[in-house]
Protein backbone atom coordinates (compact mmCIF):
# COMPACT_ATOMS: atom_id res chain seq x y z
CA UNK A 1 0.00 0.00 0.00
CA UNK A 2 1.72 3.31 -1.29
CA UNK A 3 1.35 6.88 1.50
CA UNK A 4 -1.56 8.27 -0.33
CA UNK A 5 -3.60 5.18 -0.24
CA UNK A 6 -2.45 5.19 3.64
CA UNK A 7 -3.88 8.49 4.21
CA UNK A 8 -7.23 7.54 2.44
CA UNK A 9 -7.95 4.67 4.38
CA UNK A 10 -6.92 6.36 7.22
CA UNK A 11 -9.02 9.39 6.87
CA UNK A 12 -12.02 7.26 5.93
CA UNK A 13 -11.76 4.42 8.95
CA UNK A 14 -11.08 7.98 11.46
CA UNK A 15 -14.73 9.22 9.65
CA UNK A 16 -13.96 12.37 10.47
CA UNK A 17 -16.55 15.16 9.63
CA UNK A 18 -14.32 17.30 7.87
CA UNK A 19 -13.56 15.08 5.62
CA UNK A 20 -15.04 15.28 2.14
CA UNK A 21 -15.14 13.11 -0.83
CA UNK A 22 -14.23 14.41 -4.01
CA UNK A 23 -16.24 14.28 -7.13
CA UNK A 24 -13.40 11.21 -8.43
CA UNK A 25 -13.64 9.29 -5.11
CA UNK A 26 -17.77 9.38 -4.92
CA UNK A 27 -17.88 8.35 -8.59
CA UNK A 28 -14.98 5.74 -7.61
CA UNK A 29 -17.12 4.64 -4.10
CA UNK A 30 -20.09 4.48 -5.87
CA UNK A 31 -18.51 2.18 -8.68
CA UNK A 32 -17.18 -0.34 -6.35
CA UNK A 33 -20.71 -0.62 -4.25
CA UNK A 34 -21.74 -1.04 -7.76
CA UNK A 35 -19.54 -4.13 -7.93
CA UNK A 36 -19.87 -5.61 -4.47
CA UNK A 37 -23.74 -5.16 -3.66
CA UNK A 38 -25.31 -5.65 -7.28
CA UNK A 39 -22.49 -7.47 -9.13
CA UNK A 40 -21.33 -9.83 -6.29
CA UNK A 41 -18.11 -9.31 -6.88
CA UNK A 42 -15.21 -10.05 -4.44
CA UNK A 43 -13.10 -7.22 -2.97
CA UNK A 44 -10.11 -8.94 -4.19
CA UNK A 45 -12.12 -8.64 -7.68
CA UNK A 46 -12.60 -5.41 -6.90
CA UNK A 47 -8.82 -4.38 -5.44
CA UNK A 48 -8.02 -6.43 -9.06
CA UNK A 49 -9.41 -4.10 -11.54
CA UNK A 50 -9.27 -0.32 -9.83
CA UNK A 51 -5.59 -0.96 -9.18
CA UNK A 52 -6.00 -0.54 -5.16
CA UNK A 53 -5.39 -2.80 -2.42
CA UNK A 54 -8.30 -4.64 -0.89
CA UNK A 55 -8.21 -2.61 2.34
CA UNK A 56 -9.07 0.31 0.48
CA UNK A 57 -11.66 -1.37 -1.40
CA UNK A 58 -13.45 -2.40 2.27
CA UNK A 59 -12.87 0.95 3.64
CA UNK A 60 -14.37 2.97 0.45
CA UNK A 61 -17.20 0.55 1.13
CA UNK A 62 -17.53 0.84 4.36
CA UNK A 63 -17.80 5.09 3.54
CA UNK A 64 -20.67 4.57 1.02
CA UNK A 65 -22.86 3.16 3.55
CA UNK A 66 -21.46 5.31 6.12
CA UNK A 67 -22.16 8.52 3.79
CA UNK A 68 -25.65 7.19 2.86
CA UNK A 69 -23.96 6.20 -1.13
CA UNK A 70 -25.49 2.72 0.17
CA UNK A 71 -28.30 1.50 1.92
CA UNK A 72 -29.25 -1.76 2.59
CA UNK A 73 -32.81 -2.79 3.05
CA UNK A 74 -33.76 -6.10 3.96
CA UNK A 75 -37.72 -6.48 2.71
CA UNK A 76 -40.22 -9.26 2.81
CA UNK A 77 -43.38 -9.13 1.34
CA UNK A 78 -46.03 -7.14 3.91
CA UNK A 79 -47.82 -9.83 4.56
CA UNK A 80 -44.72 -11.73 6.14
CA UNK A 81 -43.53 -10.89 9.53
CA UNK A 82 -39.62 -11.75 9.37
CA UNK A 83 -39.14 -10.47 13.11
CA UNK A 84 -41.80 -12.41 14.55
CA UNK A 85 -40.88 -15.32 12.03
CA UNK A 86 -37.20 -15.61 13.39
CA UNK A 87 -38.74 -15.24 17.05
CA UNK A 88 -40.95 -17.77 16.86
CA UNK A 89 -38.29 -20.15 15.37
CA UNK A 90 -35.86 -19.58 17.54
CA UNK A 91 -38.35 -20.64 20.58
CA UNK A 92 -39.38 -23.39 19.52
CA UNK A 93 -36.34 -24.85 17.92
CA UNK A 94 -37.94 -24.87 14.02
CA UNK A 95 -36.61 -25.75 11.05
CA UNK A 96 -38.59 -22.92 9.58
CA UNK A 97 -41.56 -21.07 11.29
CA UNK A 98 -43.32 -18.18 8.69
CA UNK A 99 -45.93 -15.65 10.47
CA UNK A 100 -48.21 -13.82 8.03
CA UNK A 101 -49.83 -10.80 9.01
CA UNK A 102 -53.84 -11.34 9.31
CA UNK A 103 -56.51 -8.12 8.60
CA UNK A 104 -57.73 -7.31 12.03
CA UNK A 105 -61.30 -8.09 11.21
CA UNK A 106 -59.78 -11.77 10.66
CA UNK A 107 -58.02 -11.91 13.45
CA UNK A 108 -60.83 -13.97 15.21
CA UNK A 109 -60.98 -16.63 12.82
CA UNK A 110 -59.31 -19.78 12.76
CA UNK A 111 -56.79 -20.25 10.09
CA UNK A 112 -57.10 -17.50 7.90
CA UNK A 113 -56.70 -18.13 3.97
CA UNK A 114 -54.17 -16.61 3.25
CA UNK A 115 -52.18 -18.89 5.70
CA UNK A 116 -52.66 -21.59 2.64
CA UNK A 117 -51.34 -19.54 0.41
CA UNK A 118 -47.98 -18.96 1.84
CA UNK A 119 -47.95 -22.56 2.93
CA UNK A 120 -48.23 -23.66 -0.62
CA UNK A 121 -45.43 -21.25 -1.83
CA UNK A 122 -43.28 -23.03 1.28
CA UNK A 123 -43.98 -26.85 -0.07
CA UNK A 124 -42.88 -25.23 -3.19
CA UNK A 125 -39.59 -24.52 -1.63
CA UNK A 126 -39.12 -27.75 0.75
CA UNK A 127 -40.75 -30.40 -1.91
CA UNK A 128 -37.98 -31.65 -4.18
CA UNK A 129 -38.26 -34.18 -7.08
CA UNK A 130 -38.85 -37.53 -5.70
CA UNK A 131 -40.33 -36.63 -2.68
CA UNK A 132 -43.37 -38.57 -1.18
CA UNK A 133 -45.90 -35.39 -0.27
CA UNK A 134 -48.33 -36.33 2.94
CA UNK A 135 -51.65 -34.15 3.34
CA UNK A 136 -53.93 -34.79 6.89
CA UNK A 137 -57.01 -33.36 6.64
CA UNK A 138 -57.92 -30.09 7.71
CA UNK A 139 -59.33 -26.75 6.25
CA UNK A 140 -55.96 -25.07 5.80
CA UNK A 141 -54.39 -28.01 3.72
CA UNK A 142 -57.74 -27.72 1.72
CA UNK A 143 -56.48 -24.04 1.19
CA UNK A 144 -52.99 -24.77 0.37
CA UNK A 145 -54.01 -27.50 -1.91
CA UNK A 146 -56.33 -25.02 -3.69
CA UNK A 147 -53.59 -22.43 -3.80
CA UNK A 148 -50.63 -24.45 -5.21
CA UNK A 149 -49.04 -23.77 -8.44
CA UNK A 150 -45.88 -25.29 -8.46
CA UNK A 151 -44.62 -28.68 -6.93
CA UNK A 152 -41.66 -30.45 -8.73
CA UNK A 153 -42.09 -34.21 -9.66
CA UNK A 154 -43.42 -35.78 -6.82
CA UNK A 155 -45.71 -38.92 -4.95
CA UNK A 156 -49.28 -37.50 -3.37
CA UNK A 157 -50.68 -39.43 -0.55
CA UNK A 158 -53.16 -39.38 2.08
CA UNK A 159 -52.46 -39.18 5.66
CA UNK A 160 -56.08 -39.38 7.21
CA UNK A 161 -59.36 -40.32 6.10
CA UNK A 162 -62.03 -37.46 5.82
CA UNK A 163 -64.16 -35.81 7.96
CA UNK A 164 -67.47 -36.85 5.75
CA UNK A 165 -67.21 -39.18 2.98
CA UNK A 166 -70.42 -37.31 1.54
CA UNK A 167 -67.56 -34.51 0.85
CA UNK A 168 -64.81 -36.58 0.16
CA UNK A 169 -64.10 -34.59 -3.96
CA UNK A 170 -64.52 -31.34 -2.32
CA UNK A 171 -62.43 -32.02 0.77
CA UNK A 172 -59.31 -34.15 1.24
CA UNK A 173 -59.04 -36.50 -1.25
CA UNK A 174 -59.34 -33.40 -3.71
CA UNK A 175 -56.15 -31.68 -1.72
CA UNK A 176 -54.33 -34.94 -2.98
CA UNK A 177 -55.46 -34.73 -6.73
CA UNK A 178 -54.51 -31.07 -6.83
CA UNK A 179 -51.25 -31.38 -5.25
CA UNK A 180 -50.79 -34.24 -7.91
CA UNK A 181 -52.45 -32.75 -10.49
CA UNK A 182 -49.57 -29.71 -10.13
CA UNK A 183 -46.33 -31.82 -9.57
CA UNK A 184 -47.59 -34.65 -12.14
CA UNK A 185 -47.16 -36.91 -9.72
CA UNK A 186 -49.29 -40.28 -8.61
CA UNK A 187 -51.97 -39.41 -6.06
CA UNK A 188 -52.68 -41.72 -3.48
CA UNK A 189 -56.39 -40.79 -1.59
CA UNK A 190 -57.85 -42.48 0.90
CA UNK A 191 -62.11 -42.71 0.45
CA UNK A 192 -63.23 -43.41 4.07
CA UNK A 193 -64.21 -41.83 7.33
CA UNK A 194 -61.33 -40.29 9.63
CA UNK A 195 -63.25 -41.73 12.48
CA UNK A 196 -64.90 -45.11 13.09
CA UNK A 197 -67.84 -46.57 15.47
CA UNK A 198 -64.98 -48.99 16.52
CA UNK A 199 -61.74 -50.34 16.28
CA UNK A 200 -63.35 -53.45 14.50
CA UNK A 201 -64.62 -51.41 11.74
CA UNK A 202 -61.32 -49.47 11.31
CA UNK A 203 -59.22 -52.29 11.31
CA UNK A 204 -61.35 -53.82 8.30
CA UNK A 205 -61.15 -50.64 6.64
CA UNK A 206 -57.49 -50.49 6.38
CA UNK A 207 -57.32 -54.15 5.22
CA UNK A 208 -58.89 -52.66 2.07
CA UNK A 209 -57.07 -52.78 -1.06
CA UNK A 210 -56.79 -48.97 -1.87
CA UNK A 211 -56.63 -47.96 2.17
CA UNK A 212 -54.11 -50.42 2.31
CA UNK A 213 -51.93 -49.33 -0.45
CA UNK A 214 -52.05 -45.54 0.63
CA UNK A 215 -50.97 -46.42 4.07
CA UNK A 216 -47.82 -48.10 2.70
CA UNK A 217 -46.52 -45.02 1.38
CA UNK A 218 -46.68 -43.31 5.08
CA UNK A 219 -43.26 -45.04 5.65
CA UNK A 220 -42.13 -43.40 2.92
CA UNK A 221 -43.32 -39.63 3.25
CA UNK A 222 -40.39 -36.99 3.03
CA UNK A 223 -42.88 -33.77 3.46
CA UNK A 224 -46.07 -33.63 5.18
CA UNK A 225 -48.85 -31.49 5.72
CA UNK A 226 -51.12 -30.90 8.83
CA UNK A 227 -53.52 -28.89 10.76
CA UNK A 228 -54.15 -28.60 14.24
CA UNK A 229 -57.52 -28.05 15.89
CA UNK A 230 -58.48 -26.37 19.41
CA UNK A 231 -60.89 -28.70 21.39
CA UNK A 232 -63.76 -26.93 20.77
CA UNK A 233 -66.79 -26.84 18.66
CA UNK A 234 -66.13 -25.80 14.86
CA UNK A 235 -62.37 -25.85 15.44
CA UNK A 236 -61.49 -29.40 15.82
CA UNK A 237 -62.68 -31.77 13.22
CA UNK A 238 -62.76 -34.76 15.74
CA UNK A 239 -64.67 -33.31 18.34
CA UNK A 240 -67.36 -32.61 15.75
CA UNK A 241 -67.19 -36.38 15.40
CA UNK A 242 -67.64 -37.42 19.03
CA UNK A 243 -70.36 -37.75 21.06
CA UNK A 244 -70.98 -35.24 24.04
CA UNK A 245 -70.76 -38.09 26.28
CA UNK A 246 -67.09 -38.84 24.07
CA UNK A 247 -66.02 -35.24 24.45
CA UNK A 248 -66.68 -34.81 27.96
CA UNK A 249 -64.20 -38.10 28.70
CA UNK A 250 -61.56 -37.19 26.35
CA UNK A 251 -61.98 -33.44 28.37
CA UNK A 252 -61.45 -34.96 31.53
CA UNK A 253 -58.16 -36.56 30.43
CA UNK A 254 -56.88 -32.60 29.74
CA UNK A 255 -57.16 -32.78 25.96
CA UNK A 256 -56.14 -29.12 25.17
CA UNK A 257 -55.33 -29.92 21.19
CA UNK A 258 -55.89 -32.17 18.03
CA UNK A 259 -53.63 -32.86 15.33
CA UNK A 260 -54.49 -35.58 12.61
CA UNK A 261 -56.85 -37.49 15.15
CA UNK A 262 -54.11 -37.76 17.45
CA UNK A 263 -55.04 -35.54 20.81
CA UNK A 264 -52.71 -33.93 23.02
CA UNK A 265 -52.37 -31.95 26.48
CA UNK A 266 -51.28 -28.33 27.47
CA UNK A 267 -47.96 -29.76 27.66
CA UNK A 268 -47.63 -31.75 24.40
CA UNK A 269 -48.41 -34.88 25.35
CA UNK A 270 -50.75 -37.68 24.11
CA UNK A 271 -53.99 -38.57 25.40
CA UNK A 272 -56.22 -40.63 24.74
CA UNK A 273 -54.78 -42.91 22.60
CA UNK A 274 -57.82 -45.36 22.14
CA UNK A 275 -59.37 -43.20 19.89
CA UNK A 276 -56.70 -43.64 17.49
CA UNK A 277 -57.42 -46.78 17.21
CA UNK A 278 -61.33 -46.04 15.64
CA UNK A 279 -59.00 -43.49 13.33
CA UNK A 280 -57.95 -43.99 9.62
CA UNK A 281 -55.35 -41.57 9.98
CA UNK A 282 -51.08 -41.65 9.86
CA UNK A 283 -49.38 -43.15 13.25
CA UNK A 284 -48.04 -40.44 15.86
CA UNK A 285 -44.60 -42.68 15.69
CA UNK A 286 -44.35 -42.40 11.74
CA UNK A 287 -45.06 -39.00 11.61
CA UNK A 288 -42.56 -38.21 14.14
CA UNK A 289 -40.61 -40.31 11.49
CA UNK A 290 -41.22 -37.98 8.67
CA UNK A 291 -38.16 -35.50 8.19
CA UNK A 292 -40.60 -32.41 7.34
CA UNK A 293 -43.84 -31.99 9.04
CA UNK A 294 -45.49 -28.28 8.23
CA UNK A 295 -48.31 -27.00 10.53
CA UNK A 296 -50.86 -24.48 8.97
CA UNK A 297 -52.57 -23.26 11.92
CA UNK A 298 -53.74 -19.73 13.07
CA UNK A 299 -56.07 -16.89 14.78
CA UNK A 300 -56.16 -16.81 18.62
CA UNK A 301 -58.62 -19.44 19.21
CA UNK A 302 -56.41 -21.71 18.24
CA UNK A 303 -53.21 -20.45 19.51
CA UNK A 304 -53.18 -22.44 22.58
CA UNK A 305 -53.80 -25.90 20.51
CA UNK A 306 -50.55 -24.72 17.99
CA UNK A 307 -48.58 -24.82 21.78
CA UNK A 308 -49.46 -28.00 22.79
CA UNK A 309 -48.64 -29.43 19.44
CA UNK A 310 -45.67 -28.02 18.80
CA UNK A 311 -44.55 -29.46 22.05
CA UNK A 312 -45.12 -32.56 21.30
CA UNK A 313 -42.33 -32.68 19.30
CA UNK A 314 -43.90 -33.50 15.80
CA UNK A 315 -43.86 -30.85 14.12
CA UNK A 316 -41.22 -28.91 12.71
CA UNK A 317 -42.17 -26.25 10.12
CA UNK A 318 -44.81 -23.72 11.34
CA UNK A 319 -47.32 -21.04 8.89
CA UNK A 320 -49.42 -19.10 11.23
CA UNK A 321 -50.22 -15.68 11.96
CA UNK A 322 -49.47 -12.57 14.03
CA UNK A 323 -52.30 -12.84 16.56
CA UNK A 324 -51.06 -16.98 17.10
CA UNK A 325 -47.17 -15.31 17.35
CA UNK A 326 -47.87 -13.16 19.90
CA UNK A 327 -49.69 -15.39 21.92
CA UNK A 328 -46.85 -17.86 21.69
CA UNK A 329 -44.04 -16.28 22.17
CA UNK A 330 -45.48 -15.72 25.90
CA UNK A 331 -46.83 -18.71 26.18
CA UNK A 332 -45.34 -20.39 29.37
CA UNK A 333 -42.00 -22.05 29.80
CA UNK A 334 -39.82 -22.03 26.59
CA UNK A 335 -40.28 -25.63 25.10
CA UNK A 336 -37.70 -28.21 24.19
CA UNK A 337 -36.55 -27.82 20.35
CA UNK A 338 -39.61 -29.38 18.37
CA UNK A 339 -36.63 -30.81 16.42
CA UNK A 340 -35.55 -33.27 19.17
CA UNK A 341 -38.29 -35.49 18.31
CA UNK A 342 -37.74 -38.04 20.47
CA UNK A 343 -41.39 -39.24 22.12
CA UNK A 344 -41.58 -37.39 26.19
CA UNK A 345 -44.47 -40.56 26.71
CA UNK A 346 -42.20 -43.32 25.40
CA UNK A 347 -43.00 -45.61 22.34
Amino acid sequence: MNSSEESAVTGMSAGRPALRMGPAELVQAAAMARRFYLEGKSKIQIAEEFGVSRFKVARVLETALERDLVRIEIRVPAELDADRSDALRSRYGLRHAVVVESPAEAEESPDPENLGEVAADLLGELVHEGDVLGLAWGRSTIHMAAALDRLPPCTVVQLTGVYDAGTAERGSVEAVRRAAQVSGGDAHPIYAPMLLPDAATAAALRNQTGIARAFEYFDKVTVACVSIGSWEPGISTVHDMLSDDERAHYASLGVAAEMSAHLFDAEGRRVGRDLGERCITVEADRLRRIPEVVAIAGGQRKAAAIDAVLRSGLVTSLVTDTSAADFLMAAGPTPRPALDRADPDGP
